[in-house]
């Protein structure tokens, strides 16, 4: 294993914890019948994949689910309701672990993430923790809706090589998604994944980061 100098991780289930079971309920309540097509964590319909790439607005994303639903009655407080269900928030102790990374490493941040899920995250750590975004914990935040790109498309992570200067085989990539992993090592990046056994702190720990 080469040096690591750099890290990048994910957002969700890596620092904010999030549900799929829950949203599945909120799905299937929603009206949608074939939710694990519809959302999950190993894929997902193109509705979300175009609002992770911010190619539609939140009333677009709103009304392609009363569409997938088969209910225009749906309120945009149901959708977002529903949606933003899956998101449980950034257990104590999470931010201090960034910020002893970011004392030896640079650290970045590179989600997949969408207009609502973004406004709710943020706003959760506001409240809880009185900060008032991710800048504070990281040298930047790249957010796929932001961008233009999303994981696991290559394009994504050579954008951060290209405006970083980083080398992928002296950087770190954690992340909870495997189809994410696998495109980060073709391209070079050393890995890591994090799951509900094995988090960041454990990473941290086996790594000696």
């Amino acid at each position: 294993m080469q040096k690591i100098k750099n890290i990048i991780l994910d957002y969700g289930n890596v620092i904010f914890m999030i549900d799929f079971p829950t949203v599945r309920q909120s799905f299937i309540a929603l009206g949608i019948t074939n939710v694990d097509d519809f959302f999950a964590h190993h894929g997902q319909d193109s509705l979300f994949d175009a609002f992770d790439r911010g190619e539609i607005s939140i009333a677009a994303f709103r009304q392609g689910v009363r569409d997938k639903a088969h209910r225009q009655d749906l309120s945009d407080e149901q959708i977002d309701q529903a949606w933003n269900s899956l998101l449980i928030g950034v257990p104590e102790g999470k931010h201090e672990l960034l910020l002893q990374l970011k004392e030896k490493y640079r650290l970045f941040l590179l989600s997949n993430n969408n207009a609502l899920h973004y406004e709710f995250c943020m706003k959760h750590i506001q409240d809880t923790y009185g900060v008032p975004d991710n800048s504070v914990f990281f040298e930047k935040a790249y957010y796929s809706h932001l961008m233009g790109k999303r994981k696991p498309d290559p394009a994504i992570f050579q954008q951060v090589i290209d405006e970083q200067h980083i080398v992928p085989e002296e950087t770190l990539f954690i992340d909870d998604s495997p189809q994410h992993l696998a495109s980060a090592e073709a391209m070079g990046f050393q890995t890591a994944l994090c799951t509900e056994t094995e988090d960041l702190a454990a990473i941290i720990k086996k790594l000696e980061l």
